[in-house]
Formats: C-alpha cells, structure tokens, sequence
C-alpha cells in the first residue's frame, strides 16, 4: 500500500530502530498519528535532546550528560577495582544491583573477527591507559558470555596479565529460577566449573 510521503518517512525512521519491522513500524506511525501534538512535540525533543545532550565520560566512556560521569566523580567508590563491559547498558544493570561499588569501563563492543571488529575498534587501548597508574589492583571482566565476549576477555587478560593486576571474570551458569533439564551443555558446564562450597 502506499502511503502519504510524511508517513512514509516516518515508517522507514521507525524501521531503522533494531527489532522494529515493518508491521510495528506501520503500527508505531499511525500511533504517532494519533497522539496529541504536544505530545508528539515532546517526544520529538526528548529524541533530539538525548542525541544532543549527552556524551560519553572519557575516563571510562559510559554515556552521561556530564564529563566525568557521575561514578567516576564519586569519591566513595573503590579507585582499585574496574569492571570491563561491553556497553552502557550493562553498566546500568551493575548500578540496579547496588552491590558492586568499584569503577567501569565501557568498551562499546566486543572483539569479533567474522564482523571485522579488532581490538583497535573498541576501547582496549583507553583500557590499558587507565591501569598505567598502578591505583587498580583488580580488573573484573563483565563482557557477555559469547564467543565474542570470551575472545574480548582473553585477549585483555594476555594484555594485562604481565602488570601483575588481578584479573578475573563474573561467574556464567544457570540463572536463579532456571531448570537444569532446559540449560545447554556450555551453561551447565560453566555453572559446575563455578560451583561453590555451602
């Protein structure tokens, strides 16, 4: 079907967010359609403000809307610890826990050799940077447990491992509520690998 230029454009924008088809999209704009005008001119300048108004900490590179972020502002966390992640948005899930009170650094991907993405493009050297001050004693690596998160945590450790900083990674096994009968042999693998004495 063809539709007015305007929605259209709206449709194809829509389409660009990741998990958004063209049914859902189509859905989305006639929802827009729909909406007040004010509220659609607040939605509009919170997608513009957000895009304007924030930027990344060059100290550990999480998104913030100041420089530095508000964690590494923070006198009271721990200086000696950085947990490395591979994005802001695994920063906020540490945040939600409110248990880890070290620094972080955000590394904006992972290393992944069939997507040609090297060392070079993420934020390894900013990491090695960091450590070059002898404050952090321990390096926690926090990247997914993929194949992609797995190469990226190697290949930090071999860089790091010679300064004599403690490196280790965040325990990977079954989720709390999860059913053994359901776990692949990998996750199964990993949560008997980081079994612990009760």
């Amino acid at each position: 079907m063809h539709y007015p230029e305007p929605i259209s454009k709206l449709i194809d924008s829509f389409m660009k967010l990741p998990g958004i088809g063209p049914k859902t999209a189509v859905r989305l704009a006639f929802f827009v359609l729909e909406m007040k005008e004010d509220d659609v001119f607040e939605f509009g300048k919170a997608l513009v403000n957000a895009k304007r108004d924030l930027t990344y900490c060059s100290n550990c590179h999480h998104i913030t809307d100041r420089d530095p972020c508000m964690i590494c502002e923070d006198t009271s966390r721990d200086k000696t610890m950085i947990c490395v992640v591979h994005d802001s948005k695994d920063v906020i899930a540490m945040e939600k826990m409110k248990e880890y009170r070290g620094l972080y650094h955000v590394l904006h991907g992972a290393i992944s050799p069939v997507e040609g993405i090297g060392p070079e493009d993420i934020k390894v050297a900013e990491l090695i940077k960091r450590l070059q001050d002898d404050t952090v004693q321990e390096l926690i690596m926090a990247t997914d447990p993929n194949i992609e998160g797995e190469a990226t945590a190697m290949y930090i450790s071999r860089l790091v491992k010679p300064t004599g900083i403690k490196i280790t990674r965040i325990a990977h096994g079954l989720p709390v509520g999860g059913d053994l009968e359901y776990a692949d042999e990998v996750t199964l693998s990993r949560a008997l690998e980081g079994r612990r004495e009760i």
